[in-house]
């Protein structure tokens, strides 16, 4: 989710910019009232958003592709602040990043965002969702929604770069060979933030369960759109 800068075409980033604003507002909406009606959330906001800062600082280069792999953290942010407090929370990760420490670039920050912040979100927040439905234990809701945010994220982020760069290519094509140049990295380390995560949000239910967006998984009127 760090495209560097310029390796989109300024049209596609547009376009991601675009989305992603869209969403933005949406989340940024619900964040206030959220925030309004339970104001001890702004300190554990601040401190789930420097926890996926954490997560997902540490690069590892990826050949080929113009970007790197990483853990992304999301799944964590969903948990306790919900989903448009995660959106807000991976956009302002992602922001630092590129202003302090050139992980990905301001252009393509708007499709880094997308990736991350919302789809990374989405998937974390509809497989909570549907394990909660289907009664699995805690560490197994962490553990599905900590993989999928992460796997989701990067097959977005191979989306995006095979459909701006495909050239004389189809984009069929360049998607596989960006996603096999993820794979290696990536399906390793998406077990391993699911471990991270299944063992996390265990950890922070047993000691402060009042912090989750879900209470025992089951949403609290006013937290959670």
């Amino acid at each position: 989710m760090h495209i560097s800068e310029g390796i989109l075409p300024l049209s596609w980033a547009g376009l991601w910019w675009a989305g992603t604003l869209g969403a933005l507002a949406i989340s940024f909406k619900n964040l206030k009232r959220n925030l309004q009606d339970y104001p001890e959330k702004k300190a554990v906001f601040a401190f789930i958003t420097a926890l996926v800062f954490l997560f997902s600082v540490v690069p590892i280069p990826v050949p080929f592709s113009g970007t790197c792999s990483h853990p992304v953290g999301i799944a964590v942010a969903v948990f306790v602040l919900g989903l448009s407090g995660s959106i807000i929370s991976g956009f302002i990760v992602l922001l630092l990043q590129a202003l302090f420490l050139a992980h990905g670039g301001l252009s393509t920050l708007g499709a880094n965002a997308f990736s991350m912040a919302i789809m990374g979100s989405i998937s974390a927040y509809l497989v909570i969702r549907l394990t909660q439905n289907l009664g699995f234990p805690l560490y197994m809701k962490g553990f599905l929604a900590g993989l999928l945010a992460d796997w989701i994220t990067y097959l977005t982020t191979a989306i995006q770069l095979a459909l701006a760069l495909k050239g004389e290519e189809s984009v069929s094509s360049l998607f596989i060979k960006v996603l096999l140049a993820f794979i290696p990295t990536q399906v390793p380390l998406g077990i391993l933030e699911a471990i991270i995560t299944g063992a996390l949000v265990t950890a922070i239910y047993k000691r402060r369960k009042d912090l989750f967006a879900f209470e025992g998984l089951k949403t609290i009127k006013g937290v959670v759109k």
